[in-house]
Formats: C-alpha cells, structure tokens, sequence
C-alpha cells in the first residue's frame, strides 16, 4: 500500500492464497532414495503383514527371474505391475505379502560361466564339477544381489531379507521332493525320443528355450528306388522322390512316408521314373532338371497328361491313391555301402503328410523328427543314435561319420548358389545318382537356442520324461540305447545294440510291475491340465486359448538336461529290470541329504547309506542327468507359497510376459497338477513386451534400448511406474522420449494437483468442517463424481486393468477438478472470508478429495504420494502405504444435484468457446469482462456467473439457443477482480471484499 494521491489500493495481503512448502519441482531421482531408507528405517514391509494379520490374504506368486545380470525394461514393467497389483490390494484391506525369488539353476548362468572359462582358454570339462557348481552358485549369488537393490529402487515393495532363490538347500530338496511324488506316483519314465536339442550347449532343450529366426537353407530332391510294390508292381524299378529341407537327416533315413488319401503319379522323364504327388508336379519340374541339362533349377510347365513337349518331355505313365502304396519298399540312395544302408526301407501310410510342399513323400528318420518317430515306432522301427551331443555323426559310423556339425552348412550346403562347396551329403548324393536337385535359397523360420542363439536340431537321446497322457507303459518312447551304443560285428554302419547297463529294456524305463499310472482321479495330466485351465480365470481372457492350445498338443514333458548346475534327478534305476526304485524310506534319506547339503549332497553322497540295507548299490544305476531348471521353477509354489502360508494354499495370481503360457505358467500348471490335482493359482495374467518407441524389439545391436536404470537415475521411477501403469499393458507397448515426455507432462498436472490442494487446505482443521447436507450444490456434485470415481477405480483394481485406473484417476484431477471445480471454487477460496460456510465447505470438500485422492494414487506413485503425504502429516514413523481405501462421506439421494451440474458443464463448454472469439479480438481480457446470455438457466443468474466466471449471466430471449457474450460496463473490484453493480468505481471494492477486509 501507497500513501501517494490516487495510488491503487493493493490488495493482495488481504487475499488467502494457497500457501505449501511442497515443491512444484519433483527432483525424484534424487528424493526416492531417502524415501526408500525410509521404508526401510520404519520396517514398512513387516508393519504391513503385522497390522494386515487375520484380514483376507492375497498372494501374488513371484515368477523368478535369472540371476545373471542387470535388469532391463521387461524386468520393470514386469516388478512394477507386480508391485501396483499387490499394493492397490493392500490399499484395499487385504493382506497381500509379496515374496521375491530368483531362478538360479539352469543353462543361462552355466553358461555364463562357460563363457568365462572360454575367455581364458579353458574347458568346463577340466573342471571339477563340485568347483564348476560352487562357481555357478557364487555367480547367480552375486546377481541376485544386484536385481534386488535395482528391483527396489523401483519402489517395489516385499520381503527383500528373505526372497526365495532356488538354489537355497530347503529349495533344493522341495525340488527333489516334487519329482519323487511323480516317482512314487510312477508318473516318470526313462526313453529315447526327438527332442530340441542344442549342439553348442550339449543339452536337450525346452520349447520356452527356443526362439524362432528367419534362415536360408539348403533344399534337395532325393530319388529312392522303389524295390517292391505288391498293390502297384509297375512302380518297382522307379524312384520314389522326397524333398527335405535337412539333407544332413538322410544319412539316417529309415522309412518313406506316404499319404493314404493323396493322388500320385508316375512320370516318365527320360530313362528314369519319379513318383510325386499330382498336386505338386509343377513344382516338382520346376526343381528338377533332366538328365545332362545341369543342377539349375528352371521354369517348368504345369503338369497334364502330358508335359509341354517345348519345355519338358515327361509323360504320365501311372497314377493312382496313396493306398496303393501300402508295402512297398524302397533301398537308401547309399545303399551299396552296405549294412544299416542296405536295409530296406518300407514306404509307411502318415496322416501327417500333406501336399502344401516338397513331392508328398517324406523321408523318415526317427532320431531327427517327431512325426518320423512316432510313425516309425509304430512301425518298430527305432532310433539309431547316429548324432552325438555335438551335432555330430559317430566317428564310427560308415557314412559322414566324424566329418563335422550338421548344422554347419558346408556339411550339407549344395554349392548352387555359388558362394559354398559342395557339402559331403549333396556330393555323395549326386555320385550315386540320387541327387535329382540342390539349392541353397530356401527361405524358412528355423529354431534357435535363446541362450546361444545357435541353431538347434531334434535329436533322440535317452531323456527323463513327465507322460501327458497315461504312465510309461502307455509312452511312445523307444528303447533307451546311449547314444554312443557299441557297433555289431558285421562292420561300422550297422545297428548299434544295447550295452550291458540297458539289458533287458524292452521299452521304456518307467513303472516296474508295468502299470500305466494316471496324474489323479484316473485321469492323465493333460485332461487334469485341461480341466485346470477352464477353472481359472485369465486376463486378458485369450491367455485361455492359448494355454490350452499348447497343452493340448504339447509332447510328453522332458525334464532331463546333460548339464552340470542344478537339481539332480536322484533316482536309482535297477541295472536288470530297468524300473526306478520307489521306495519312501530311500526317498527321506534323499532328501534329508538335500536339506543339509543342497543337490552337490547327491553327486558326494555314499549312495550305499542312502540306499539302506535293503539294496546293493552294485546293482543300480544312479541317475545324475539334472532337472529340466522348468521344473524348479514350476514348483516354486511348494517351497513359496505352501510352505510359508500352509500345505494346500493356492496364489491368488501369477502374473508374468505373454511368453509364459508355454514357459512358467505351463511349468507350474503340470507340476501342479501332476502332484495336487490342481493348478496351483487362481488367475493368471499376462502383459506383452516393451518395444522402442517405433514398436521395434529393444536390442544392444540396433542401440534401441531403453535403460529402466537410466530412466529412474534422470526421471526418477514414479515416472517409470506411471508410464507402466498408462499402458495397454495387455499388449506390447512402446516406451521411448517422446513416450516419457508425455508421461512426465502427465505426472506434472497430477503433481500440481496436490501441490494445490495442499496449499488450499493450509491450516484446515476439523472445526472448519461442513455437514454435506448443508454444502452448496457444487460440492455436493463434486462429491458424488468422487464416488463414482471411487467405484470406477475399485473395479479397475480388482480387474487388473490399471491403464483404466490411472486414466480414471488422471482425468478426475485434469478435468473434474483442475479445469472444473477448482477454477470455480478459486474466488471464494481466495476471497471469501474465512468463516465464510461456503469457503467452509469447500475447504471440507478439498480435505475430503486429499485423503482419498493420495490413497488413490499411491499403488502407482509410490514415492511421489508418500511425499505428499509427509507434506501434510510429517512423522517419523508414518506412511500412506500404511492406510487403507478410503471411506466417503454418504451423499443424499439427490439425483438433481448431478443431472444440473451436468447441464451447466456443457453450457460451460459453449460459453467458453464463445468467449474466445473476443479475447483473440481483445474485446475482453478475461472472461471476468463478459456478459453473457444462455438459452436455459439450469441455476439462478449469479450462481451460474460463478461457474461461468463471467460478470453476469442472463436467459436469452426468444427461440435462439445460440449463447450470446458482450463486454460489460460493470465495474471491477480491485480485490476479487470481478465485475459487478455494485462496485461503484474501478478497483474499488464489492460488498463482499469490504466486508472481508473490514
């Protein structure tokens, strides 16, 4: 103020401005910390289970992570959900614990420490397997350390002073424990089927460990001369020709296969005669050259009685139904080498075989292909065990043997395209005259070890397999022979036959009297799997079909890896009869061995004591194949979730990638089922995958990533944690600058938010507070759009869909309040006096909207709440995770409260857009300057001026619903700034104010 003539009175001491020290500036990355010592200076995790003891309990089962190396955004995304889910269930009243675990078994940390001994020159094999281990261990130690601390600087809240891993020694024997009930249940057996195999690594594979890369390879036409055919004796002294994609299988090839329904032909080229399908003899032209023309491959014409003679001379000369195949034999191109290639090779009806490519006759071979296997054991054709655990052929065996990887191409590449040499296969196959065509431009997906990322390759090895359908009676599986089988007398290249340690086995290793054993109730582990399926809920709904897609065509489950770092299976097979003892009393010793001495106890163990008087060590076999690291982690429940809350407790939720319908979902549900009859969760939800910001897959080659680590330490991990909870979670999402931009503006209007309410209730106290029946209309509404949100927000949370809830909760803030109810309600918050019940009321309103508002809010902004909270209720001990949902005020049956303010809502709207016209023109400056006309008046006159904030409101005349906006010659008042009748000079001051400042 001024003592100066005629000065402006200034006014702006006398105003109540919203007054908080709590700063617009977040600075999270380097607030979060000191938040999370907080957390754990107070014990927050420990009071939670505390105070929650007795409440309704929710499990969400951690799905463990490897333990070998920094996390990445999909680690994030994945806690972070995880961390929102359990949280807003807290929130809700529940007591939701939440156990962190890690997987620490497995080919991905062997392999890490492979790749060490690599750098300095050294092989895992001179190792000593009990120092090889003791090095795993320490390696995945070390890892778990490191994805803890990065795992709660992302504000994940859970027993992190007592995770699980599963390489602690409790863990371990569960592990064991778990495979002995399928041993005991006889649901175990022991054979040789095709399996995923990796040659780099030396072990079998699961299908979660496989991916799918594009690749070129080579393609040939092989001619097999027909030697009997007793329902088509024309077709002897002809070729019958199959077309592959593996030429390195043809060296163990056993059979043909032929379709029973398809229609083939004979025909005549030249001296010789090829059967094909009919529906594929124009691409079979096109592939094949003739006699004396040179390997390329050139256009043909499309087959008919008669080939275009200009083009091709080739007749049809038979043609007839693959029925009429039935027993016919054909010889091996390479048969004049005599023994395993001189048997016949009998043509076999397969339902599999289709005319979409190739010639519609498939070569077979047993040791390289499921169908292959399963046709040819029906058949009692079995495995020949030519392919050692390096891709290559036995030194010994008479063709290829010893000359190199079958997945190298100069193995089996044709050398057509020019850039290899003739591979070994395709050379031989052209000299003895069987190669009708080669080329190397043969485009398909190829499976891939995730790991190593080389190629790998069926191959049938002795494995421990989990039957889907029945015990080991009722398997598929061939006679165990090891893979380096002896070679009989008649010279290399015939049939290996069983060593001593196999004698007796007839089929396969399994139950000793022979029975087929069942998962439960009579029935298999796939119907069990199946039935579990349709009693869980999913979300998103499709994870259903899915998952039950794959366990319907899944192949019996192989849980033997040729590793060194993991659970052994700890059996002992009877070396006469083949069966695994079963015995309860061994079982105990076994585990009690674990217990104190984790799996390293099986590989030192006197097996003798563990076996007990009743048994001579000399005459079993003990198995030290390692468990299939799937199986560890699918039975994480019975040493997670079982034995901390009790035998038969089931997780509420496992949440995890897209990826785990066929990895850790699929693991537990079998393990589960196999060993309780059930699925060991009652939902399951998926999220897709972080890609880039132009929805590319994240890669250190394409320098793509986006560092989660990077992102907390420059924007801090509320901003993380808002971007997970916006998302489509349910499908991938993109993440990039642009992306965190947008999620920062976002975080900002909500900060601001509770910046402003905590500046607007500075000094608020209970005795300032209004009943909600006697607050104005506005407050009413505005409390009612509070509940509604408070449904809406329940609802999102029990559904899982938390890009509902934060949009639910963004836009109440951005909209109902920010751009509606504060812009109101600032003039008497401003200007009002203090006492004044409409103030009052707001004020209560503005309290109200806090402790729901940060409770709300919390799950998502972990940090940025329990600031805010601090902000109005410092204490050294207090926490907002500690509260629970809030409780609202009831409201009056008042449906007129909502449907008015929805009307002066959208005249609000109209009058806004029609103002803005003449603040463009500067007619007026504000829309404090306006008069305004409306077609309805929804509320009186100076109650809608208040909404409007406009200087007056009136009801146009007439028909015209149009609104109608002019400037005013009201006054100003110098105070509250409005303009109204009975301000009597500029900056003067209205009634109100000069009572107020009186």
């Amino acid at each position: 103020m001024t003592d100066e003539p005629n000065a402006k009175r200034d006014w702006r001491d006398t105003v109540f401005l919203p007054k908080t020290d709590f700063p617009m500036k977040a600075g999270l990355a380097a607030k979060e910390p000191a938040i999370l010592d907080r957390w754990a200076r107070i014990g927050l995790y420990d009071r939670l289970r505390k105070e929650r003891a007795g409440r309704e309990r929710f499990i969400l089962h951690d799905g463990p992570p490897y333990a070998n190396g920094d996390i990445h955004m999909g680690h994030a995304m994945n806690k972070v959900l995880k961390d929102i889910i359990v949280r807003s269930q807290t929130l809700m009243g529940k007591d939701a614990p939440y156990v962190p675990g890690w997987d620490c078994h497995g080919l991905p940390i062997e392999w890490k420490i492979e790749e060490q001994y690599r750098a300095k020159k050294r092989s895992k094999d001179e190792v000593p397997p009990a120092e090889f281990r003791a090095e795993c261990r320490a390696y995945a130690a070390h890892w778990v350390d490191v994805q803890k601390g990065q795992f709660q600087r992302l504000g994940v809240l859970g027993d992190w002073e007592d995770p699980y891993l599963t390489m602690k020694y409790e863990a371990e024997a569960t592990i064991a424990g778990e495979l002995l009930k399928f041993a005991e249940g006889g649901q175990l057996y022991r054979g040789a089927k095709p399996v995923m195999w990796s040659p780099v690594e030396k072990t079998a594979l699961a299908e979660a460990e496989v991916e799918y890369e594009d690749i070129t390879s080579t393609q040939i036409d092989v001619a097999f001369e027909i030697v009997e055919a007793p329902n088509a004796p024309e077709l002897v002294g002809a070729h019958a020709v199959i077309w592959t994609t593996t030429p390195w299988t043809i060296p163990v090839n056993q059979a043909l296969a032929y379709g029973p329904e398809v229609d083939y032909v004979l025909l005549a080229e030249g001296e010789r005669r090829y059967l094909v399908a009919e529906a594929l003899v124009e691409s079979f032209t096109k592939r094949v050259p003739y006699p004396g023309e040179g390997r390329g491959p050139e256009p043909r014409a499309a087959a008919s009685e008669t080939l275009d003679p200009g083009l091709r001379r080739g007749t049809v000369v038979w043609r007839g139904t693959g029925a009429q195949l039935a027993g016919a034999v054909a010889r091996h191109p390479m048969h004049a080498r005599g023994g395993f290639f001189a048997k016949p090779r009998p043509m076999l009806p397969g339902d599999f075989v289709t005319t979409d490519a190739g010639t519609g006759l498939v070569h077979m071979a047993p040791d390289h292909g499921e169908d292959d296997f399963a046709l040819c054991k029906a058949y009692g054709i079995d495995p020949v065990f030519a392919v050692t655990g390096d891709g290559k052929y036995r030194e010994d065996w008479a063709w290829l043997g010893g000359q190199g990887s079958v997945i190298n191409p100069k193995f089996t590449a044709s050398g057509n395209g020019g850039k290899l040499e003739e591979g070994s296969i395709c050379r031989d196959l052209r000299e003895a005259g069987a190669l009708l065509a080669a080329s190397d431009d043969f485009r398909h997906s190829y499976p891939h070890s995730w790991r190593s990322k080389a190629k790998v390759i069926f191959r049938a090895t002795p494995q421990w397999f989990i039957p889907m359908d029945g015990g080991a009676s009722t398997s598929s599986a061939a006679p165990v022979i090891p893979a380096k089988a002896g070679i009989s007398g008649e010279g290399a290249g015939q049939e290996p036959r069983e060593t001593p340690a196999f004698a007796g086995v007839t089929g396969t290793v399994g139950m000793a009297d022979g029975r087929a054993p069942a998962a439960g109730n009579g029935a298999t582990l796939r119907e069990l799997a199946l039935d579990a399926i349709e009693h869980t809920r999913f979300v998103p709904e499709k994870g259903r079909n899915r998952i039950a897609s794959m366990v319907s065509g899944r192949p019996d489950w192989v849980i033997s890896r040729q590793r060194a770092w993991g659970v052994p299976i700890a059996l002992y097979v009877h070396r006469q009869t083949g069966a695994y003892l079963r015995d309860p009393a061994v079982n105990a010793r076994i585990l009690d061995a674990f217990r104190q001495g984790g799996a390293d106890a099986w590989f030192a163990a006197d097996h003798q004591a563990l076996l007990g008087p009743d048994y001579a060590l000399a005459d079993y076999e003990v198995v030290t194949d390692i468990l299939d690291v799937w199986f560890d982690s699918g039975s994480t429940h019975a040493f997670v979730v079982e034995a901390r809350y009790g035998a038969g407790t089931r997780a509420n939720l496992y949440l995890e990638g897209s990826d785990q319908h066929r990895g850790w979902f699929q693991s537990s549900l079998l393990e589960s089922c196999g060993t309780r009859g059930r699925a060991p969760y009652d939902a399951v939800l998926t999220h897709g995958f972080a890609l880039d910001g132009n929805g590319r897959k994240m890669s250190k080659s394409l320098g793509n990533v986006v560092d989660p680590l990077k992102v907390i330490g420059e924007s801090g991990a509320d901003i993380l944690r808002l971007w997970i909870a916006q998302t489509d979670y349910f499908e991938d999402v993109r993440i990039g600058k642009e992306v965190l931009a947008g999620t920062g503006d976002t975080y900002r209007k909500l900060r601001n938010t509770f910046r402003y309410l905590l500046g607007a209730l500075d000094g608020f106290t209970d005795a300032e507070r209004v009943a909600v029946a006697e607050m104005p209309e506005l407050e009413r509404y505005v409390l009612h759009l509070l509940g509604k949100l408070d449904v809406e927000l329940r609802a999102a949370a029990e559904a899982y869909e938390f890009n509902r809830y934060a949009r639910a909760l963004t836009d109440f803030a951005n909209e109902d309040l920010s751009a509606f109810f504060f812009d109101i309600r600032k003039d008497s918050l401003y200007c009002d006096a203090a006492d004044d019940p409409k103030r009052r009321a707001y004020r209560t309103v503005l309290d109200l909207l806090f402790h729901a508002l940060v409770r709300y809010a919390a799950p998502i902004l972990a940090f940025t709440a329990e600031e805010v909270w601090q902000a109005r209720y410092p204490s050294e001990d207090g926490s907002v995770h500690l509260l629970e949902w809030p409780e609202l005020p009831a409201l009056p049956a008042d449906d007129a409260v909502s449907t008015n303010w929805e009307d002066v809502r959208r005249l609000r709207e109209r009058v806004t857009e029609a103002i803005e016209p003449l603040r463009r023109e500067k007619i007026v400056r504000s829309s404090l300057e306006a008069d305004v006309t409306v077609p309805a008046l929804p509320l009186p006159e100076d109650a809608l001026a208040e909404a409007f904030i406009v200087a007056s409101v009136a009801k146009g005349q007439g028909d015209d619903a149009a609104v109608g906006v002019a400037r005013t010659d009201k006054r100003k008042c110098g105070r509250c700034w409005r303009h109204l009748p009975d301000v009597a000079e500029d900056d003067a001051l209205c009634h109100r104010c000069a009572e107020v400042v009186s």
